[in-house]
């Protein structure tokens, strides 16, 4: 899955419209973005939560979607299922990777019969550990999203993978917050992950805007996830914090962009590098001087072009003479020199 660039995956997640055309337009417009992949959420309101209109099922974090019951927002933002197939097909024939997040058993059976390629652990469910380690047994890449996880949770989703034998896991920073505010992206933990766990880590990514990816992948991101929308004006659950298909598209190219400056660690000697050592200083005569005249700190000056002797050696040539007349402009070399 992952190569030497960063893996770039558009979430679709509820930006559907209860739409498949919609949806599969979305699939077009993320490959014509960019993207390398378009990942799926499995699930239905059944499988995620319970019908139960109390209090605790009842949504109150200051979010958009306060008020609403988990239940009706999980009923009209869901994938139907039967979509999935179509989903998958198309991006296989755009030339996307296409997978998905389940959130029950019986979603990643499902997933299953669809050879999804990889698993997406959400970060509301990094504390399902039997869910986790199911996902982990059928042996495909896992990528585990850390929005409200300790360190602790973090431990035990990668232990309960490696429990089963499977070790390609990558972990995403993520702030759970829609939209996420900019203070709370700590973006320097990318690195600490990887550090910490001896992992790949990456970013999924709810804030405004493209800058944070461009930032985390500086910070050593091996995978970004973003959420995805063709336009915004289809609304649904996610669609203020998503980019639509130009957002997308700058952001890519500025990620790719970021790749090519960061480069690789280079201090070698190249023939371009060389040839502009000629606008380097070196040391020239800088007046007219005569045979036997002393070399002095106004007849020989570091100047701009490096054809002549090094700079170093300034101080080691004062007081020596001129081995015959020279004009102004002259590049200084040990031949110019008298010996004694």
């Amino acid at each position: 899955m992952l190569k030497d660039t960063c893996f770039i995956i558009a979430e679709l997640s509820a930006n559907h419209g209860g739409s498949l055309e919609i949806a599969k337009e979305t699939v077009r417009a993320a490959k014509r973005a960019g993207a390398n992949a378009i990942k799926l959420q499995t699930y239905t309101a059944d499988t995620i939560t319970l019908n139960v209109k109390t209090n605790d099922f009842k949504i109150k974090q200051g979010t958009v979607w306060d008020g609403q019951y988990l239940y009706d927002l999980y009923k009209g933002a869901s994938l139907p299922w039967e979509w999935h197939k179509d989903l998958f097909d198309l991006a296989k024939e755009e030339g996307l990777v296409c997978f998905s997040s389940p959130f029950d058993k019986t979603a990643v059976d499902f997933l299953e019969e669809l050879n999804t390629p990889i698993y997406k652990v959400a970060s509301f469910e990094i504390t399902d550990i039997p869910l986790i380690t199911y996902m982990a047994s059928k042996q495909k890449p896992m990528i585990i999203s850390t929005g409200i996880a300790a360190i602790e949770d973090i431990e035990l989703a990668i232990e309960a993978c490696k429990s089963v034998g499977n070790n390609d896991i990558t972990i995403l920073k993520c702030t759970s917050a829609y939209p996420a505010a900019p203070e709370d992206a700590n973006l320097m933990t990318i690195e600490d992950i990887a550090q910490r766990f001896g992992l790949n880590s990456g970013l999924s990514d709810h804030t405004m805007g493209i800058e944070a990816p461009i930032v985390a992948v500086v910070l050593g991101a091996r995978i970004i996830e973003k959420h995805f929308i063709l336009d915004k004006s289809i609304g649904g659950a996610d669609a203020h914090f998503s980019l639509d298909e130009k957002e997308f598209k700058q952001m890519v190219d500025s990620v790719r962009l970021a790749e090519k400056l960061i480069g690789k660690v280079d201090y070698e000697m190249t023939n371009k590098k060389k040839k502009s050592r000629e606008f380097s200083r070196s040391l020239y005569v800088a007046q007219d001087v005569k045979r036997g005249d002393l070399i002095t700190e106004f007849n020989i000056k570091s100047v701009r072009p490096g054809f002549g002797m090094h700079p170093k050696y300034y101080n080691d040539l004062l007081g020596k003479k001129f081995k015959d007349d020279f004009k102004k402009g002259t590049p200084l070399s040990l031949e110019l020199i008298m010996d004694k």
